[in-house]
């Protein structure tokens, strides 16, 4: 992979003009060059968690960024990767910042993706919390099962087991209850202005 693009995030006065997804979401007090670390780490996680879900990995990102018009901001593959990359669990996490601007268009194709995954997304949780009370072993549900398997294994493969905030989720249990709430997540920003109360919410506890 060719990682000698160039590592400066974008701002806004390098995009000619914005898609009015983008301008939808407000920009929080904080330095737009440099989004705070936990908003990066929970994109990344919410970007894993619709990985895990369908198949299809970047390409699919960058297929939904072209169809948004987001192709400016999310322009190939390095690019994504770089972008990703900015979470700090990361194995090759890298030394850079992710802009608002970035951040805003990885939110908007999650947000995307989320909407067309919708009944899905319903469906495992649904099914996650009728085997949770009747007490049955997830595994025994092949679509949450491999759901989960998924996440798993691209969390493993992707992530720094000398973080801390890796060696927290030291045990499968522990990345399913993360799966799950990525989840939540996920189904939180398909509902009526669902994306801009995601956005607001990343930065929750970042800004007085």
């Amino acid at each position: 992979m060719n990682v000698s693009a160039s590592a400066n995030p974008l701002d806004s006065s390098t995009v000619p003009s914005l898609p009015l997804m983008l301008e939808s979401l407000p920009n929080p007090p904080v330095d737009e060059r440099a989004c705070p670390q936990r908003v990066r780490l929970q994109i990344d996680l919410m970007l894993l968690a619709i990985e895990a879900l369908e198949l299809g990995g970047s390409e699919l990102f960058l297929a939904i960024a072209q169809e948004l018009e987001l192709q400016d901001i999310v322009k190939n593959r390095v690019n994504l990767w770089r972008m990703r990359c900015t979470n700090p669990l990361r194995r090759s996490h890298a030394r850079r910042d992710l802009s608002l601007l970035e951040a805003k268009a990885l939110v908007v194709i999650a947000a995307d993706l989320a909407r067309r995954l919708t009944a899905v997304i319903r469906q495992l949780l649904l099914t996650y919390q009728q085997m949770r009370d009747k007490q049955i072993p997830l595994e025994q549900n092949l679509r949450l099962s491999h759901y989960l398997e998924r996440f798993r294994s691209h969390f493993r493969s992707r992530m720094n087991p000398r973080r801390s905030g890796v060696l927290a989720y030291n045990s499968p249990e522990k990345l399913d209850e993360l799966a799950l709430t990525l989840l939540q997540q996920l189904l939180f920003c398909t509902g009526t202005a669902g994306m801009q109360r995601l956005w607001i919410s990343l930065f929750d506890g970042e800004v007085e």
